[in-house]
This record gives structure tokens, C-alpha cells and sequence, in this order.
């Protein structure tokens, strides 16, 4: 790896009038030279107000360009930029600011009234309009020639699907290798366009295809959250190459009132991650001529880690694919030792994404990282092709009689029931056998829920005995995070 010249500047040198950003609502545009101007001077707007390298800079927004012109302003001045959940509440943003410390915050319209009450001043706490209107005035800061590659560009807190979030360590190093991880496999060129809507506080939201896009010069369209009626507008019109979603957008547009009439193969790749989806969903989408690829990445990643080539997709239905460019991984045992092919072991990743560790937790940092690989805490095993398979968290498998048992591929059978359309499963104490099953679904649209017993014997046909859940719940909806997993320590437990 090496140091990175300032990336909108290049780009702006390379493709002056070239659409950069578009935002769906507004309409506002900006080509690659107004992108490097603007947060050139969005750089002298943070220097004015005294931030300065290293410093922090908060941020809670919905998906905006402004977004985009803040990261790549902290950027070129050597600060950090700190984006924050705008679905938590004050009282759990609080402790987040009291570990980043950041200088000032900005915020959009829809989050004002929750940024107002955080503990900034008022002319610490900025609107992106105040942004926009004062900088106009300010000549473009000069900035810095490099970006560093071991340089701290942000931090994102993780979602949290296990306890209380950590702030992971995001660096200029771990952009560009994402941007081939990512880039190579799909192809990415200057004439691809994606679309930017899962939330900025997530790796997702900025890496997975937005950052790799624009590094390679081409179209990001922005969403300020998600809308169904206006992604299939957008797939209807053709302007959409590549698309990346979680799960839950491709169940939410496959149960669309215009999905039918949508032709999806307009769009060249479609890539997905961030939870595990079922093999029901991507075969109901390669039924309609659109190849998921699906995939695998951590916060602590970049996040690219795995993806899913096309070709081989139908065949390999559940897989994630193989370690991309830039990554090494192993499957360990319990001994610290690499197991055999087609055993189940932790994931542990290598490679120049990944995070140097946790801001200000130096035991989570030695506790994650070993030698140059990161512990993911995820199970996978990798078949004869070398096609990987993400098996479950470590801290979700539970031991049901003396059998490991491991909930993923549980919830994979029951989605595939006629009336689920989406289920979680946990181990609960039992008894007799140590652990058991409780599984917690959602059902389709005006499914009835079936009884214990006929999923029992659902289950039974396609699972062996020990892997079939003891309990079955109805929920109305999962708990998640930003990237669409099931929160399973949140589900209400009756």
C-alpha cells in the first residue's frame, strides 16, 4: 500500500465535468469539480471554526451530498470525521460523544431537534444549510498533497447486535484496498452509476459501492434513507449498473406491488451483504434474470471480505464466495490451529483493510487482532472449489445434546416455508438437553401462522432431529441494526 494523493482533487483533475453525486429528492447535483470545491471549502469553513489534524468532527444526517463534501473535507485537513447513529436517541448518543470528543457537530433538517440537545454550544452545533450558505464565501483551503495510508480518516461505531458499540478505526489504507476488494470483482468503471441510501453511520452506507464508485470516477445517486417506490422508479428508468442491498431491501422489493413488471436485468451487478439472506430469496431473484451476489464484510474490514461470482452463483447457492485481491483468511479451531476443508472454524482475516483497532480500547484491539489477523468471531468453512460459507456467529451456536448446533442453517429451512417470510433462532436453556431451539419469525403478507406441530414436522422433513427448534413465536417485526441484522439479544423472549 502507499500513500493516496487528495482523491477529489485527482478526480477532479481527471473528470472536471463528470457527474459525480446526485440526490434523488432535491435534484442537486455536483460534477468532480464542484465535489473537491466544495469540500475544499467546507475544510476552510472547519479550519475557520478551529478544527484542526486529528481533531474530531460529529455528524448526524440522513444521506446527503453535504455528507460526502464533510468526509472529504476532514480529509484534506487530517481530522476525523465521527458519523453518528440518528436512530439512537440523546441518551445513548451522549456516551458516544463523551469517547470521540468531537469539536462540532452537523446535522440536517430531520435531525435537528435531536442534535440540539447533545452537549454542544450553538455555534458548535451546525446545520448543513449554515454549512452551505457560510462557506460559499471562503476560498478553497489548500488542503494536504497525501492522504496517509495509515491515517485515521473516521470512525464508525458498530452496530451493536451483541452489547455496547466500539468505535472502529477507519483508514485511508483500508479505503483503497476496499475499492479493489470491491471494485475488481464487479468490475467497476467510470460509467457505472449506484445508488447511496443505507445509512452513513454503517460501512455499508459509505463503502459498499459508493467510495469505490466515485474512486473510480463514476455516477452515486443518493437516497436520504430507503424507498421502495423510488428504487423501483429508478430500476424502471435504467440509469442503475451496480446495486448493493442487505437483505431486507431485496425482501422488500420482492414483495413490491411493481416487482413483477420490473426488469432487473438493466442492471449489471447486484451484490448484497451485511446479514445472511436465504437461499428462497435468491432464487426467486435469479428466477427474474438478477444474479445476487452475495457477500461478506465486517465494519472491522473495510468491509469487503468475500464476494460471490456470478458464474458460479446457481451453483453455489449460500455461498459468499472467495477471499477477494487484497484479503487472506483462515478457518481456526478452538486450539488456535487451522482446521480442514469443509470443517467449521472462526473466521480469521488478514489484509490492508483491515482496522488497526478500536479507538480508545486498547483490550477490545488485543482481543480482536492476533498477529495480523482479525478473530471475526463468525463460523464459516469452505468446500472443495473454495467457495466460503458463513455458518453462524460463534456466540449464536448452541449445543443441543451434545451436538453443536448452528442457528443459520435453521432459519434457512424455515424461510423457506410458505408462510415465513423470515425467522431467527436462538438457543434456550432445557433440561434435558442442555440447549434447545426457539425460533422467532415473521410471517408473508396474509400467511396464517401455522401451528408448533406442523412446523415441527416442517422442520423434521428437511433437519435432523437435534436441529429442530423446541419453540416457534410470531413477531411482528426483528430488532436490527443499520445493516439489517437481526438484533437476537433484543428479541423479546416470552
Amino acid at each position: 500500500m502507499f500513500d493516496m494523493p487528495d482523491i477529489t482533487r485527482k478526480r477532479a483533475a481527471l473528470n472536471p465535468h463528470k457527474l459525480a453525486m446526485e440526490e434523488v429528492a432535491t435534484g442537486r447535483t455536483v460534477t468532480y469539480a464542484e465535489l473537491d470545491e466544495n469540500a475544499a471549502k467546507t475544510a476552510a469553513y472547519l479550519a475557520e471554526k478551529g478544527v484542526e489534524a486529528g481533531d474530531r468532527v460529529a455528524v448526524l444526517s440522513h444521506n446527503h451530498i453535504a455528507f460526502f463534501e464533510l468526509l472529504f473535507a476532514v480529509a484534506k485537513l487530517g481530522a476525523v470525521l465521527v458519523p453518528l447513529n440518528w436512530r439512537m436517541p440523546p441518551a445513548e448518543l451522549k456516551p458516544l460523544i463523551t469517547d470521540s470528543e468531537p469539536k462540532l457537530i452537523f446535522h440536517d433538517t430531520a435531525t435537528a431537534d435531536t442534535a440540539t440537545t447533545l452537549p454542544f454550544s450553538a455555534d458548535t452545533c451546525i446545520s448543513f444549510d449554515c454549512l452551505m450558505t457560510e462557506r460559499a464565501g471562503l476560498p478553497p483551503h489548500a488542503g494536504r498533497d497525501v492522504w496517509p495510508e495509515d491515517g485515521l480518516w473516521y470512525l464508525l461505531y458498530t452496530s451493536g447486535t451483541t452489547g455496547q458499540p466500539k468505535a472502529v478505526i477507519q483508514t485511508f489504507g483500508m479505503a483503497l484496498a476496499n475499492t479493489i476488494n470491491l471494485g475488481q470483482p464487479i468490475d467497476i468503471t467510470s460509467h457505472d452509476v449506484t445508488l447511496n441510501f443505507l445509512p452513513l453511520f454503517h460501512t455499508a452506507g459509505i463503502n459498499t459501492h459508493t467510495m469505490p464508485v466515485l474512486m473510480n470516477g463514476g455516477t452515486v445517486m443518493v437516497m436520504p434513507g430507503f424507498d421502495c417506490d423510488l428504487l423501483a422508479d429508478l430500476l424502471e428508468s435504467g440509469r442503475l449498473t451496480v446495486f448493493f442491498g442487505v437483505p431486507a431491501v431485496y425482501q422488500q422489493l420482492s414483495l413490491h406491488p411493481r416487482f413483477q413488471a420490473l426488469d432487473l436485468t438493466r442492471v449489471r451487478h447486484w451484490a448484497c451483504g451485511g446479514a445472511p439472506i436465504s437461499d428462497t430469496l435468491l432464487e426467486l431473484f435469479m428466477g427474474r434474470g438478477a444474479t445476487i451476489c452475495n457477500g461478506f464484510g465486517m465494519t472491522e474490514t473495510g468491509p469487503t471480505v468475500f464476494l460471490m461470482d456470478r458464474e458460479s452463483a446457481p451453483e453455489k447457492i449460500g455461498s459468499v464466495g472467495k477471499p477477494q485481491l487484497l484479503v487472506s483468511v483462515r478457518m481456526v479451531g478452538p486450539d488456535g490451529v487451522d482446521v480442514p476443508a469443509g470443517e467449521t472454524g472462526e473466521l480469521w482475516i488478514s489484509g490492508p483493510g483491515i482496522t488497526p483497532g478500536y479507538w480508545h480500547k486498547p483490550k477490545a484491539t488485543a482481543a480482536a487482532l492476533k498477529d495480523g489477523w482479525l478473530k471475526s468471531g463468525d463460523l464459516a468453512r469452505v468446500d472443495g472449489d473454495g467457495y466460503h460459507y458463513i455458518v453462524g456467529r460463534s456466540k449464536d451456536m448452541y449445543i443441543s445434546g451434545g451436538e453443536n448446533v448452528y442457528p443459520a442453517e435453521v432459519e434457512n429451512v424455515l424461510a423457506t416455508h410458505e408462510a415465513i417470510l423470515e425467522a431467527a433462532v436462538v438457543g434456550v436453556p432445557d433440561a434435558r438437553w442442555g440447549e434447545v431451539g426457539h425460533a422467532f419469525f415473521m410471517l408473508r403478507p396474509e400467511a396464517d401462522a401455522p401451528t408448533d406441530e406442523a412446523l415441527n414436522a416442517f422442520c423434521r422433513s428437511l433437519l435432523a432431529a437435534y436441529k429442530v427448534p423446541k419453540y416457534f413465536s410470531v413477531v411482528a417485526e426483528f430488532p436490527r441494526t443499520a445493516a439489517g441484522k437481526i438484533q437476537k439479544h433484543l428479541i423479546e423472549r416470552t
